[in-house]
């Protein structure tokens, strides 16, 4: 592998230095009627990092942001980064106990945030926040009127001195590699999210091998539909385009008109994105009135991709290159495909390991198997995390004394070395696009008065891929109906995590040590999704 720039820099804020002299006056944000040069943005974020100083954040402080894609976002990222803090990005689809609980532990001394989002009132969220969190000292509105006392974003800024500035300048100067950057969260079997801590360096090479992968340089125009707060739309997003000087195009909502007006007007190059979204873009009837010759990458982000969507972004769309792979928050990207290969290919693997990715595929007692045999995927490279944030414990139980990850997805190489992801040993799935983790939205369920037990899976959606099916058994004298339960879902998290579809029983299916049989869940789950309703039988274990 080519070393590439950002991999040399000490810092995420060296980095973001260097592409302002390099790449001054060239287009670094289009959003909306805002318009920034590669100056202008590191102007502004120096700015937002010297008034952090200002209000009293140090070195190795929590910055949240809670908002969707935005120029406010992107400035804010820079900005926080140069003083020091790590971002702590928040899932815009975040309900009052997910984010308190993700600023509580980061201990986070600023919130950035925005006021309303898909017809959510986040203002009324914030205050239901406010005082929960003693270590939460200041909420800055990026987008929205801010409530009294809450800072405007613009006006946030203009705290900025001569010295703050000075001091931003000291701080990014002894930023090294190993000073802790971003701290994002995940899940896993235990249903207690987890945050992956990142430090500059870790971070620097997932930026630096997304623009070796893409070739992203400086002419490219990049239309971000993934979310901020996600690993991709972070670091493969807006850091990566930052280290390559690339025009950065933030999409707050997917509606495929707008982002077809913006291909043609912004003469996009680069297009990042779900199956759903290309389906959406060859579906549209109006497709051949826009002008999207312009468009070059295609990375196409899913475990299951259908071979005739790749056939026809090939022949229907003008990219010359179209890419898939496969990573992980705990690890950045660890495999790609290439421009060479074929439709099934990139359909059906995840490509093989990126340069500097070691990849084992091992049984259940760590010992490595052979092409075709399915296993765990455990990998080691310069950007598998530091560390899982305060849990030693967890940190150990994935994390070998030499480097080792072990991925909790189940995986096998063909004869290629390609890399085929066949499961998911933590039960995950994904709705719509995004990570859902069972044990999780267990957890939460069991906070319902009603509610003895539950156990989630994931059942087969025609629009959304999965959807989660709730088994639960009431608590004695319980009497809440599937409609109530689920209502009351939607107030305690993110709406992709909230059940489909509630089913009672009077008992689980467990094994001789008490554990839950998945398993005969989803298959319990198919039976009943398959047989009308007069037909329905009470699942096998349920019945005396």
């Amino acid at each position: 592998m080519t070393t590439s720039a950002p991999t040399t820099f000490p810092s995420l804020g060296a980095m973001a230095a260097d592409a302002a002299a390099r790449f001054g006056p060239r287009l670094a944000v289009a959003d909306g009627d805002t318009r920034l040069t590669y100056q202008e943005l590191f102007d502004q974020a120096r700015a937002f990092a010297a008034a952090l100083v200002e209000t009293g954040v140090e070195p190795g402080d929590r910055v949240g942001i809670w908002a969707y894609n935005s120029a406010e976002w992107i400035v804010a990222a820079l900005g926080l980064l140069q003083a020091g803090a790590a971002v702590v990005p928040v899932n815009t689809r975040f309900k009052v106990p997910e984010v308190r609980d993700t600023l509580a532990r980061t201990g986070a001394k600023v919130l950035v945030a925005v006021t309303d989002f898909l017809g959510i009132d986040y203002t009324a969220m914030l205050r239901a926040l406010a005082g929960d969190l003693p270590a939460l000292e200041r909420i800055i509105i990026a987008r929205g009127p801010a409530p009294s006392g809450w800072e405007p974003f613009e006006r946030f800024c203009g705290r900025a001195s001569t010295a703050s500035l000075v001091e931003v300048d000291r701080r990014r100067a002894a930023l090294g590699r190993d000073d802790v950057a971003d701290i994002l969260f995940t899940s896993g079997t235990t249903g207690v999210p987890k945050g992956v801590v990142m430090t500059h360096g870790r971070t620097l090479h997932v930026a630096a091998d997304y623009v070796a992968q893409t070739a992203l340089g400086a002419d490219d125009r990049y239309l971000m539909i993934n979310p901020y707060f996600h690993m991709f739309g972070l670091k493969a997003g807006i850091l990566a385009s930052v280290a390559a000087g690339a025009a950065m195009l933030p999409v707050s909502v997917l509606d495929v008109d707008a982002a077809l007006e913006r291909i043609a007007a912004e003469g996009v190059t680069v297009l990042p994105g779900p199956p759903t979204l290309f389906q959406m873009i060859l579906d549209h009837p109006g497709r051949h009135h826009y002008d999207l010759s312009s468009l070059r990458v295609a990375v196409i982000g899913a475990a299951d991709v259908p071979v005739e969507l790749v056939r026809r972004i090939h022949d229907e769309l003008p990219f010359s290159t179209i890419l898939s792979g496969y990573g992980l928050t705990e690890a950045g990207t660890a495999t790609g495909s290439t421009a060479d290969e074929d439709f099934e290919t990139i359909a059906t693997t995840a490509g093989r390991p990126r340069p500097g990715v070691e990849i084992r595929v091992v049984d259940k007692h760590g010992d490595e198997l052979t092409t075709g045999e399915v296993g765990q995927v455990v990998l080691r490279s310069r950007s598998v995390m530091l560390r899982y944030l305060d849990d030693p414990d967890a940190t150990a139980a994935a994390l070998s004394p030499d480097g080792w990850l072990q991925t909790g997805d189940l995986g096998a190489f063909d004869d290629a070395g390609r890399l085929r992801i066949v499961g998911r040993v933590k039960d995950m799935f994904i709705v719509g696009g995004f990570n859902v983790y069972p044990a999780e939205v267990e957890n939460a369920l069991l906070r319902h008065p009603a509610i003895a037990q539950a156990a989630v899976v994931g059942v087969p959606d025609d629009r959304l891929g999965e959807v989660g099916m709730a088994f639960v058994v009431r608590k004695p004298g319980g009497s809440a109906t599937a409609e109530e339960i689920t209502a009351w879902a939607r107030e305690e998290m993110a709406n992709y995590k909230v059940p489909r579809f509630v089913e009672f029983v009077d008992q689980l299916p467990t094994n001789a040590t008490g554990k839950v049989q998945k398993p005969e869940l989803r298959v319990a789950a198919l039976q009943i999704l398959n047989a009308p309703n007069e037909h329905r039988r009470q699942p096998r274990w349920n019945s005396t």
